[in-house]
């Protein structure tokens, strides 16, 4: 996500807490609450409090604000995913068996009458093996 800035100033300079929640459409309150939740967002701080966020700042904000509230990650998964550096599109996971032959019949109770595609119903089943797992352990 790259904020857009109508404030005049150079793309390097930096930015108040109001002039990065206003760019990004997030609210205050909440920037002030991920700085306590992600450790490495730690925008300037000058006398009084008052914060100045560079823009690598202001670039870790629109990460958090995409993998929060655009990929559904919580707080906790968009620290890790960042943490590792992940905070592009979400891969989808590679099947971790060959497919059935059954696996491109009609699938009539998920989406009518159209055919399921095979790598689909294998990562399902992928999904529905390794939670069988975590509940017999």
């Amino acid at each position: 996500m790259s904020a857009q800035f109508d404030d005049g100033k150079d793309d390097g300079a930096l930015r108040t807490i109001g002039e990065v929640s206003k760019a990004l459409n997030i609210k205050t309150h909440v920037l002030r609450y991920w700085e306590q939740q992600f450790p490495m967002l730690e925008p300037l701080k000058r006398s009084g409090g008052r914060r100045y966020y560079r823009p690598e700042d202001v670039e870790l904000v629109g990460q958090i604000d995409r993998l929060v509230n655009q990929q559904g990650y919580t707080l906790k998964g968009a620290q890790q995913a960042i943490a590792d550096g992940k905070t592009g599109e979400a891969p989808v996971p590679a099947p971790e068996s060959e497919p059935d032959t059954e696996a491109t019949a009609p699938a009539s109770s998920l989406s009518g009458n159209a055919a399921v595609p095979a790598d689909v119903i294998a990562q399902l089943k992928g999904i529905r093996a390794r939670l069988a797992a975590a509940l017999e352990a």
